[in-house]
């Protein structure tokens, strides 16, 4: 049966290929993104992220059967952009759609976490993210503008794993995971993938045991199956799609 999925970040990369993945399976999909959407919004702004709910409510009155906050940004030279994207516009996009995915038979929510967050960060921008404080958030990173992208990877997995176990979400039914891609070709990587010195720092950070790196359907295909699946206990996981990385840098923790 045809479902109605919302997939932020669909105008490119591993956004684009699951939406590329559903609308083939038949699904009805509610793409939102900077331009080339359905829905243009900048999620980075607290303008955009409400745009955003009552776009959807106008699509889709009904409800919406999935949802992948896709949505993301990597660039080290727009540190407060990334923590207002990454994490609060992720977030706002969960829990602004949740009354949405609550209409459903068989509601799914998706969120995209990284490997990224496996790095030591600044503890203080974690914590203000947690906290909901998205000035304190970004006042934080003026100490530590490098590791804004891993930790608003990292405050999205501890927001995840705990709000999904929720009365809200788990309770109402709507089961909430997310995926933590390795490096992945992209149009975010690829300038780092084209330079010599970024390749060496990457298989230091990012060490792989396959052969390559992902493409954007390979992500997309474990998004689809987390938007789709019938299966109803798997809440609140962080399922890492990265080559290995996971159990080669951190081969003890299960």
């Amino acid at each position: 049966m045809a479902r109605t999925i919302v997939i932020t970040g669909s105008a490119s990369g591993i956004g684009r290929a699951t939406a590329e993945r559903c609308a083939a399976s038949g699904d009805r999909v509610i793409g939102v993104d900077l331009r080339d959407a359905d829905i243009e919004v900048d999620l980075g702004a607290a303008a955009g992220r409400a745009k955003l709910v009552e776009e959807v409510t106008r699509l889709a009155p009904d409800g919406i059967d999935g949802l992948l906050a896709g949505a993301g940004l990597g660039r080290p030279d727009m540190p407060r952009e990334v923590i207002a994207l990454n994490y609060f516009g992720t977030v706002a996009t969960l829990e602004g759609l949740r009354p949405l995915l609550a209409k459903s038979s068989r509601p799914r929510a998706v969120a995209i976490s990284s490997t990224a967050g496996f790095m030591p960060g600044n503890p203080a921008i974690v914590a203000a993210c947690l906290s909901g404080d998205e000035d304190a958030a970004i006042a934080a990173i003026t100490a530590a503008p490098a590791s804004a992208y891993p930790d608003s990877k990292r405050a999205l997995s501890m927001w995840l794993r705990r709000a999904a176990v929720r009365p809200e979400w788990a309770g109402s039914g709507i089961l909430l995971n997310a995926v933590g891609p390795g490096v992945t070709r992209t149009a975010m990587t690829a300038p780092l993938l084209g330079e010599p010195q970024w390749v060496e720092v990457i298989k230091q950070t990012n060490p792989v045991a396959v052969k390559d790196y992902a493409e954007p359907g390979d992500i997309a295909e474990l998004l689809q199956y987390l938007l789709s699946f019938e299966n109803t206990y798997t809440v609140g996981q962080i399922i890492y799609i990265d080559g290995g990385s996971d159990p080669i840098l951190r081969p003890t923790d299960i």
